[in-house]
């Protein structure tokens, strides 16, 4: 869910920063973190000591507790300032400050820092992989035994394992994000008696009679975001890979086991394709196919919440760009202009399978304020306290869902708080900045333009770092 620089015509809605954020082309030592993933260990057997303090297995600062805990992160602007008022009062009832730094350059500069010793106590990770990558050499200090009981409480082993490295947790998720909505128009829906597909073999049905029965396209995609442009239609293959192949497959393939060229993979790109590419199914309101990449994703809102599209493939942010006045200032909810359906599994009874994004919180310090700090932000506490003040959702489930700043993020909640959701992390996020972030980018634009899926295909597994 997340483009370097989301270059539409629209103007962004603050929401769509957390999710932009994730989608930078990663630096040089981020794309070492790669390494990282292979270490991810599926359990979240955290090690601390019985009064939360964890001695340092290597470089780290050991320190003692003063009163001012240092955090860094990417997260900026007006929406640090939101994550700044939700532990205002913690800070004040407990006697520490937590002083947040944010950068642009955080992949870069978090590296250099904590080899050069100057490391900060708790750094908030966009990516699993660059958390893998300094905790295998030593950076940073285990989870203490307060946040692995949390962990382990509050959220599921899916989440658990992107915070754990050689079997040993590092730290707690942070905030989360979810892609693979479907957006419509529940009143054209119930008009027309169009039912929500339970499968995606009877999405496919219903995307057959709308354009059948109308005579108009049902689906419409926007992939341009300058040069991430493609990002959207990497999230609709990483969802049909995960519902086709499954998770084991999905792990396989960030990690590059399983490769592009895969049979498996490349099902699921001319499964996608079975619309994308289809004239007859896309791209109302806007063009003919290849006007999916002339189209600024945040452009398609217009169509979808004037009833002129009635379909788009889009994660839990699209409401901020729906809701803008801009782009015509369409309401979101069940019973509202607009509302979204999670993109359906393969078969009924699989439970929802979702994609989507997120951070962790880890220490480089392991003092006794460092420690308190990083218990709260993994608490029901801290994440109802920043829920509240709107924009993000957390996959913790203390969360109450009710405490969300919009429907769809409430629905959000929801599906990730459910045991038998199957979570996996965005896929090109996870993958080295010159596969996730360029080639597949690039592939999905040019697939569009008329590549075939083989050609797209073998050159994005040339882009794959060769160690």
């Amino acid at each position: 869910m997340h483009s370097p620089t989301a270059r539409s015509s629209r103007t962004i809605p603050a929401a769509f920063g957390a999710m932009r954020r994730r989608r930078r082309i990663l630096t040089p030592l981020a794309m070492l973190a790669i390494t990282g993933l292979a270490l991810v260990g599926c359990s979240a057997g955290g090690t601390g000591a019985s009064g939360g303090a964890v001695a340092g297995k290597g470089p780290g600062n050991a320190g003692k507790a003063d009163g001012v805990v240092t955090l860094y992160g990417t997260i900026s602007g007006a929406e640090a300032a939101l994550y700044e008022k939700a532990w205002s009062d913690w800070e004040t009832k407990n006697k520490i400050k937590i002083k947040y730094e944010a950068s642009k350059e955080f992949e870069a500069q978090i590296g250099i820092r904590a080899q050069g010793g100057n490391a900060p106590d708790l750094a908030i990770f966009p990516q699993p992989g660059l958390l893998g990558d300094l905790a295998s050499r030593g950076f940073i200090q285990p989870a203490p035994t307060g946040v692995a009981a949390n962990v382990d409480k509050n959220w599921s082993k899916d989440w658990a394992k992107y915070a754990t490295v050689g079997g040993t947790l590092y730290g707690a998720p942070f905030m989360a994000n979810i892609k693979g909505f479907v957006w419509y128009s529940p009143a054209e829906f119930a008009k027309n008696g169009w039912q929500v597909p339970k499968t995606w073999d009877e999405m496919m049905s219903l995307t057959d009679k709308i354009a059948t029965t109308t005579g108009k396209a049902p689906w419409c995609a926007g992939f341009g975001s300058g040069e991430a442009s493609g990002w959207p239609g990497t999230d609709w293959v990483e969802d049909a890979v995960l519902r086709q192949a499954g998770p084991q497959v999905y792990d396989d393939w960030v990690s590059h086991k399983v490769k592009f060229t895969d049979p498996k993979i490349k099902t699921a790109l001319d499964t996608v394709g079975k619309i994308l590419l289809n004239p007859k199914y896309v791209n109302a309101g806007l063009g003919d196919v290849k006007s999916i990449n002339a189209t600024p994703f945040g452009d398609v809102a217009r169509v979808i919440g004037n009833g002129t599209c009635a379909m788009t493939h889009q994660g839990s942010f699209f409401d901020g760009f729906i809701q803008d006045p801009k782009n015509g200032n369409a309401t979101v909810g069940p019973d509202k202009q607009v509302w979204a359906f999670m993109t359906p599994p393969v078969k009924a009874d699989a439970g929802s399978a979702v994609v989507g994004g997120g951070e962790v919180v880890a220490a480089f310090s392991n003092d006794a304020d460092t420690i308190k700090v990083q218990e709260y932000l993994s608490s029901p506490e801290f994440a109802n306290s920043r829920v509240k003040l709107g924009g993000v959702i957390s996959a913790n489930k203390g969360l109450d869902p009710a405490n969300a700043s919009s429907p769809i993020l409430q629905e959000a909640i929801r599906i990730l708080q459910d045991p038998k959701t199957t979570f996996r992390f965005d896929g090109s996020d996870l993958m080295p900045g010159a596969v996730g972030s360029a080639a597949f980018f690039t592939g999905i634009v040019n697939w569009i333009n008329g590549s075939s899926s083989d050609d797209v295909l073998k050159a994005i597994d040339a882009a794959w770092p060769s160690s």
